[in-house]
């Protein structure tokens, strides 16, 4: 926005002194009197200007522009200061204040700001102004106008917020549930519990009509298939038993990790889980007090006396076996021709669709990231849902936002779910160090741009230099994508390591270990599905060669320890991590 800013007029008084005459005899004469110095006065300034009258959204503390002074007075000086808190000045560089992030599109959007600034000279005049200052709507939203059906979105990934959500509400029911059913009675044989998670994991179509949400109060969803009509479940998707597009055979021998190469699959490891939780629960319903190395009670169902937390380890490893496998190696795959980034983008994917199947196909990979649509307006701690004061960010946005101001939460559009929360969570343990990463912004500018050169080409296919750009966009969100989760391995054997050196004294805690030797086993075992993926298939096997099926909690825990360091020094090498980093996640 250019701003007029009146032509300042200085007049300037001229004193002139005038000849005095006085009578007398027969001669004149002629005094000239030199008037004393003028008392100097001192001027009001008269105009405050920016040099730059926009901010962009999105962006904590921005940096607006340098403010200068007109001022009739040459040479003075000059004290500036800015009403409100939205503002604070640096000098006579006027910025946003820490934590003020505006919104130029949505619920509470602005386009304009206004500043009200004041000037003081040396005298103590002062003169007071309103900058106006526009708000840049940035393309940072996961938003897309369909091409085909005027005035239609062409975003869809449906099916992929319902298998979110099936994983959600499995590691739910485990958490809040398992246990009271069992001492209720709800549950009573071991085949009674294989049965009812098998209702996450290889949902029925009789049953999932019914299949309520329940991990968040306020969904706008009440049921699973409010978010996708079309019967969904996870065994489908798991890496192995979608029909094509897979970069290897994950059913007959190319599956490592866990125990031999080959020796068993991704489906058959999570029936091998939920035999695990069912064996607790026998023992359970049997009366059976489990107990840990040390011979203190296990309180929690989930959590197996070998150390492992089989809550976390079936949710992550779902979350990598089915969301990042389908996202990486499927929709965003280029080795299956009519598959992932190889369909058309000429047509409807189908009669009365308002998008291409390439739009669906890549808009299927985003939807397995599980970034909100408007992703980017969040700070890293409220994606990690870590807001606990007005300095970390906005109570309101942590982990999810009502972005469009109806109550509720869409689970399609305004909520993070794992693996993009992930990524902020590993951005924020890097904040001061020499090089700090920036995951989240990575990924999802990528993704956003990737599709725009999509919806920007319906109805063409891609020329060859546009394939590229979309590759390159792909690997680029795809890199940040992969990081965010090696990093998450990565943060989990430092806790790991640090717990089990915590054996033998008052800090040791039983269940933190099971639970961060889960969640680094479960996410270090999905690495292999990335078919990008940085780490060589001998650098796989080694780590979890390093990290075994379980930890080493009695006997040579010292040598296990080692193993771990050994772990992440693989990882810091393959991805080239910073050391401070590795330290700090």
């Amino acid at each position: 926005m250019k701003f007029k800013h009146s032509l300042l007029a200085l007049s300037i008084t001229a004193l002139s002194s005038g000849l005095i005459g006085c009578g007398g005899g027969g001669s004149d004469s002629s005094n000239t009197t030199t008037p004393p110095p003028a008392t100097p006065t001192n001027s009001a300034p008269t105009a405050i200007a920016i040099d730059n009258a926009n901010v962009d959204e999105n962006t904590a503390g921005a940096v607006i522009g340098s403010l200068s002074v007109t001022d009739p007075d040459s040479g003075d000086t000059h004290t500036l200061s800015v009403a409100g808190d939205m503002f604070v000045l640096d000098g006579a560089t006027l910025r946003l204040a820490d934590g003020v992030m505006l919104q130029a599109d949505g619920a509470d959007a602005v386009t304009t700001i206004q500043a009200e600034v004041t000037a003081t000279d040396s005298g103590n005049e002062s003169y007071t102004t309103t900058l106006d200052i526009s708000v840049n709507d940035i393309m940072d939203r996961f938003t897309f106008a369909s091409a085909i059906n005027a005035g239609e979105s062409s975003v869809s990934y449906t099916g992929q917020i319902a298998r979110h959500v099936l994983i959600a509400e499995l590691n739910n029911y485990i958490n809040t549930q398992l246990q009271s059913d069992l001492d209720t009675g709800v549950l009573t044989t071991r085949d009674a519990v294989i049965e009812k998670l098998n209702t996450y994991f290889r949902t029925s179509e009789l049953a999932y009509p019914d299949m309520p949400v329940t991990f968040l109060a306020n969904a706008e969803q009440a049921l699973i298939s409010n978010i996708s009509s079309s019967h969904k479940d996870l065994v489908g998707k798991i890496a192995g038993n979608d029909a094509s597009g897979q970069h290897k055979d994950w059913l007959n021998g190319d599956f490592a990790g866990w125990g031999a190469t080959g020796s068993t699959t991704p489906e058959a490891l999570v029936d091998t889980l939920f035999g695990m939780l069912a064996d607790n629960a026998e023992a359970h319903l049997n009366g059976t007090v489990r107990q840990d190395f040390n011979g203190n009670d296990i309180t929690k169902v989930y959590v197996h006396d070998n150390g492992v937390d089989l809550k976390q380890m079936i949710q992550k490893f779902l979350l990598m076996s089915v969301a990042y496998s389908q996202g990486t190696d499927d929709y965003f795959g280029v080795d299956t021709e009519g598959k992932g980034l190889l369909t058309d983008n000429i047509s409807a994917q189908s009669a009365g669709r308002a998008y291409t199947n390439l739009e669906h196909q890549f808009d299927e990979g985003v939807g397995y990231f599980g970034a909100a649509q408007n992703y980017l307006e969040y700070n890293d701690n409220e994606l990690a849902g870590s807001v606990t004061s007005d300095a970390d960010g906005r109570a309101d946005w942590n982990g999810f936002h009502d972005t469009d101001a109806n109550g509720s939460i869409d689970l399609t559009a305004e909520y993070n779910w794992g693996q993009s929360v992930n990524a902020a969570k590993r951005d924020r343990g890097t904040v001061g160090n020499a090089m700090p990463t920036d995951y989240t912004k990575q990924a999802m500018e990528a993704f956003i741009a990737g599709r725009k050169v999509i919806n920007d080409n319906v109805g063409q296919a891609l020329t060859d230099e546009q394939m590229t750009m979309l590759e390159t966009y792909v690997e680029t969100g795809v890199d940040a994508w992969e990081r965010a989760i090696v990093a998450t391995v990565v943060h989990y054997i430092n806790d790991t390591y640090a717990d089990l050196g915590n054996i033998g004294t008052e800090d040791f805690n039983y269940e933190d270990l099971a639970k961060h030797f889960a969640e680094m086993k479960g996410f270090a075992l999905g690495i292999q599905f990335n078919e990008r993926t940085q780490l060589s298939d001998a650098d796989f096997a080694s780590l979890h060669d390093l990290m075994g099926t379980a930890p080493v909690i009695t006997g040579d825990v010292a040598s296990y320890r080692a193993g771990l360091l050994q772990a992440r020094a693989i990882l810091q090498t393959a991805y080239g991590f910073d050391a401070d980093n590795v330290a700090n996640w």
